[in-house]
């Protein structure tokens, strides 16, 4: 009876109050230009934090280093880290603005942070990011490699070499490098995270909608690359997962972040977790 009546009250929602509450969460699709694209140019922008929420300071002066860490995802990253108790190292190409912001946001933790700008998918300066982590902080427990570049082209045809290439570079080969430069300087217990996409999951594509085909096919290899990483570190006990969001909210998908990052999740590596709102993937 209590399960039949429930679902009399569900039935008798009426359409309209359904669709306000979808528009009061909708935010707009928005197009940006050039890459990285501007955050500032976003309206409503996007939420880097996850409003009044307590601390277990689950990583107490532990460094982090972030890749893209200057907005969106990496941003929030790097303030939920800051609220645990992490210093943290962003490192972007080029939106120092967006980056300066990200400083303030976590030095309103009462944590450090350094700021490093540079190309990504070059080797050299992913060495030399890492150095200058070491030199400020003195150590390096937590690498999330978060850097990527999408530049939707539906048809094969489009995709030229050079921006294949320069998404490769960007969105893979700079998980490498970095992982490469930072591995000497992990220990027991450390914690490498990459991030990865509901992308590299989706089987049955939108015909209407087709989603970018280099963008999906790098995102599906940083699975890979994090599970054959995962059992090449086990015996070292460095521990290697993947964050692979769907479309969700920044803010959303920190608590993901932060779980792999620290002691809780200490039983994980070589997972990938899908904050994604419901929608069913292939894990």
């Amino acid at each position: 009876m209590r399960l039949a009546a429930a679902l009399s009250v569900l039935l008798e929602l009426e359409p309209k109050q359904v669709s306000q509450k979808k528009e009061q969460s909708f935010h707009p699709w928005q197009e940006l230009n050039g890459q990285p694209g501007p955050e500032s140019a976003v309206q409503p922008g996007p939420r880097a934090q996850n409003g009044k929420r307590q601390t277990l300071r689950r990583l107490e002066d532990k460094v982090a280093l972030i890749t893209g860490g200057d907005s969106e995802i990496g941003r929030a990253v790097a303030i939920a880290f800051a609220h645990e108790g992490a210093d943290v190292a962003v490192v972007y190409r080029n939106e120092h603005e967006h980056a300066e912001e990200t400083k303030r946001l976590v030095a309103s933790e009462r944590r450090r942070c350094l700021t490093v700008a540079g190309d990504v998918g070059d080797e050299t300066f992913c060495k030399t990011a890492i150095e200058a982590t070491i030199q400020e902080f003195g150590r390096l427990d937590i690498l999330v490699n978060n850097s990527a570049e999408q530049n939707p082209r539906q048809r094969i045809e489009d995709i030229s070499a050079g921006q294949l290439e320069q998404t490769v570079r960007t969105s893979i080969l700079s998980f490498f490098y970095m992982t490469e430069a930072a591995i000497e300087h992990l220990s027991e217990g450390s914690s490498i995270i990459n991030t990865a996409s509901a992308n590299g999951y989706r089987d049955c594509p939108d015909v209407d909608d087709p989603d970018p085909i280099d963008y999906s096919a790098i995102k599906e290899a940083i699975v890979v690359f994090t599970r054959s990483l995962a059992k090449a570190l086990a015996q070292r006990n460095i521990r290697v997962n993947a964050i692979a969001p769907g479309p969700v909210a920044a803010h959303r998908a920190l608590s993901t972040y932060v779980f792999l990052a620290s002691g809780d999740g200490a039983y994980f590596t070589g997972r990938v977790l899908n904050p994604n709102s419901g929608e069913v993937v292939n894990a």
